[in-house]
């Protein structure tokens, strides 16, 4: 009997000690925090910003004042008293062709015409004395008016052998030479006025009730990047293209932007007033099927959380995009590192996070 007692109070020590230990060491497990440790991410404050609705659009610059200058009359070309790329002033002289026939013409027809002056003069005097018949006063006045219409035709050939500038402008590569024989319509060079700009460009035509001139566009062309230029809506087609359904519409740049015409330009339109939204960091909206998502980060309890709010977005410009419904404009949301977040995740913030 005795052993048998011996033997209970030995089994009794032994499990008595076994859970003394596992009391022991779930007593320290209890005590320890198995959460996982805060999400490093980057944050910005949500905020408020005053924007317009934009129409995107694409043009071609061109100027308001150019041509390809050309001749009018067959001939050798004689003189270039301009070089290629020269500005000029409206009427300056650019080219001369070979005109010594129309020369000795007109020289020959200021004769006639002096003759056929004094011809009638004479005659004028004799027909008030009615020395002569009417018939030998008409002739000599026909014969004078025609010698005057012989020598104004004379000197429009001789006009036509010489290209003047008809506008203030900049020329273009001149591409012929001294010696060079051309024809009506060979080009000679190009002349713009690089000071008068305009874009042509179109638009759908649903937003032809909110365009009207004096739009200011925005406008920016390859040849400067991150640069932009102003330009103003000047006029709208009266009718639209029937194949594409879309609206001609013509705009001016402003004076010595430095653009070319032929440059390929894209332009925004700023369509009504601006008015006062909700903006954050692109990277801040998160997309899914279940809607557009923004981890918005408070505090609780002294440790960051971060709760997700569905939005509605809307527009977007140089990074940002408007936040239509869901935030109020003064929240701290999480713009990088949201692929490890869930609702009441903690956080930390850490501007160095990247995707």
């Amino acid at each position: 009997m005795r052993a048998y007692l011996l033997v209970a109070v030995l089994l009794l020590l032994i499990f008595g000690s076994i859970s003394a230990y596992l009391y022991r060491q779930f007593s320290v497990l209890s005590g320890m925090d198995f959460s996982p440790p805060p999400v490093a991410v980057a944050a910005a404050m949500a905020g408020r910003e005053s924007w317009s609705e934009n129409l995107d659009a694409v043009g071609t610059i061109k100027a308001a004042r150019g041509v390809a200058l050309s001749t009018e009359e067959p001939g050798e070309i004689i003189d270039i008293p301009v070089t290629s790329g020269a500005k000029v002033r409206a009427g300056q002289l650019l080219l001369v062709l070979n005109d010594k026939v129309e020369q000795a013409s007109r020289e020959r027809q200021i004769a006639n015409l002096e003759l056929a002056r004094l011809l009638f003069e004479r005659d004028q005097q004799l027909i008030k004395q009615k020395s002569i018949p009417q018939t030998q006063y008409d002739r000599s006045k026909a014969d004078l008016d025609s010698a005057i219409a012989q020598l104004a035709e004379t000197e429009a050939r001789l006009e036509n052998k010489r290209i003047h500038a008809p506008f203030a402008g900049t020329l273009g590569i001149i591409r012929v030479k001294v010696g060079d024989y051309v024809e009506p319509g060979t080009v000679i060079a190009t002349l713009q006025d690089l000071e008068e700009l305009e874009i042509d460009f179109t638009v759908p035509a649903r937003h032809y009730p909110r365009l009207r001139p004096g739009q200011d566009i925005l406008v920016k062309a390859a040849a400067y990047p991150g640069q932009g230029f102003h330009a103003t809506l000047e006029s709208v087609d009266s009718q639209v293209e029937a194949a594409t359904r879309n609206l001609l519409v013509r705009a001016r740049l402003g004076r010595g932007s430095g653009l070319l015409p032929g440059m390929f330009a894209e332009l925004k339109i700023a369509l009504d007033e601006p008015r006062l939204l909700v903006t954050v960091p692109e990277t801040a909206v998160t997309y899914s099927l279940h809607g557009d998502t923004v981890y918005v980060i408070r505090e609780e309890e002294g440790q960051l959380r971060v709760q997700p709010k569905v939005v509605t977005t809307g527009p977007s410009r140089d990074g940002r995009i408007a936040i239509l419904e869901g935030l109020e404009g003064n929240e701290q949301i999480v713009t990088a590192g949201q692929n490890k977040l869930f609702r009441g995740a903690a956080v930390k913030i850490d501007e160095t996070v990247t995707f």
